[in-house]
This record gives structure tokens, sequence and C-alpha cells, in this order.
């Protein structure tokens, strides 16, 4: 007598990444990144840990997107390439060759709400500062409150400043009329767009200057 074998059910696995597209047929992400571990110039980083700087239709620096996210949009002709990477990755898929870019610029224009009040973070305090000392002029590596917290100062663009590490010690909780310091500018809060962009960005392209002008080597 046979045995009944009940009918499985074979279910398909899905892709990684949910198995979307994104440009020509059967190309993935994935497929990407095998390929561009093989044609990556020895020197350069893993190319999916890389930074895009991304532009409005209007030339207006919006925020920073990963290369995986910067291959997408070229790949859907949702970007176009302003700078690419002379050193970066090249990107394979199905009849595609991308080489990661530095910058790019989106095709259609997008409406960004504007935030007057521009976060206070290291980054951008920096570069309001332009890496330099707001004591002596030196090159900054600190951050020093002018009047230190111990004695009730706040956390504040008005009461931080760039300070290298000389001047840092040297000052340590004292007022500037103790020890005869003056700053170098008055201290404000930057104002304008790109600042919410310069306070997120840790480590930058030079060329992405070109499109936002607070940015300038430490």
């Amino acid at each position: 007598m046979s045995k009944h074998r009940p009918n499985r059910v074979h279910h398909r696995q899905p892709m990684p990444g949910g198995g979307q597209n994104i440009g020509a047929p059967r190309a993935t992400l994935l497929d990407c990144a095998d390929e561009t571990r093989q044609s990556s110039p020895p020197s350069a980083p893993n190319w999916t840990t890389k930074r895009v700087l991304l532009l409005n239709a209007s030339f207006e620096p919006l925020t920073t997107v990963s290369a995986r996210r910067a291959v997408i949009l070229l790949l859907r002709a949702r970007a176009e390439v302003l700078h690419s990477d002379p050193r970066g990755a090249i990107v394979h898929s199905a009849g595609h060759q991308i080489q990661v870019p530095s910058v790019i610029r989106l095709t259609v224009y997008v409406r960004v709400p504007y935030i007057a009040r521009v976060p206070l973070t290291r980054a951008a305090l920096m570069q309001r500062d332009r890496n330099r000392c707001g004591y002596c002029g030196g090159k900054a590596e600190t951050i020093d409150h002018v009047i230190p917290r111990s004695r009730g100062g706040t956390h504040t663009w008005d009461n931080c400043v760039a300070c290298c590490a000389k001047c840092n010690h040297r000052k340590a909780d004292k007022l500037l009329g103790e020890i005869g310091w003056t700053l170098a500018t008055p201290l404000r809060a930057p104002s304008g767009k790109h600042w919410h962009l310069v306070s997120k960005i840790r480590a930058f392209d030079p060329v992405w200057s070109h499109y936002v002008p607070a940015l300038v080597s430490a």
C-alpha cells in the first residue's frame, strides 16, 4: 500500500533588499557591491561607507546620502552627476557602469521646509569659526565655553568658541576678564539653509565647498 504524501508548498525566498530593481533588469545593489570589490582602486576605501553631496535641482545643497543611495538615484534617472570621484569605486549592473560620484543633483525640484534654528554641533561650530582658535587664532582642536559651565555658562552659540588645546588648558575655568583675554570676533549663531547640512557633516570632500560655502578644510 503506497503512502500518501501531502503536497508540498514551495515558498519563494525573497531576494536581499526586497528584490527591487534599481535600473536595468536583474540589477541589484547586492550585485553592484559584489562586482565593485573587484573594480575598486586598491587605495579606495569601502564604497558603501562613502557619503555623496545631494543638491536640489536649483543647486541648493540638501543633504548627504550614502553612495548606495546615490547610485540608485542615478540609475533611476532621478539625479545627475555634477562631480565624479576619480578615486571612487566603479559600480556595475546589467548594462550599466557608474563611478561612485562626489556630488549629484536632483533632476526635479523638491520643496524643503525651512528651519530657522541651526543645531549647535561640534562640526558646525568648527566651520563657523573656520577651524581657528577664538583666542589666539591657531588651529582649533577643542571647544571652549567662554563662561565656564561650572560658573553658570550655557552651551549655546554665543558662549561656545573653537579653541586650541593650549588656550583651553590655560583658560581652564577662568573668565576672560580675569586673565585679560578677548575674543577675536563676536560669537553668533550662523544663519542660512545650508548650515543645517553643515551641522551634520563630520568629514567632507573639498569639492563640496563649491556648493556649501560655509565648509572649510581643517
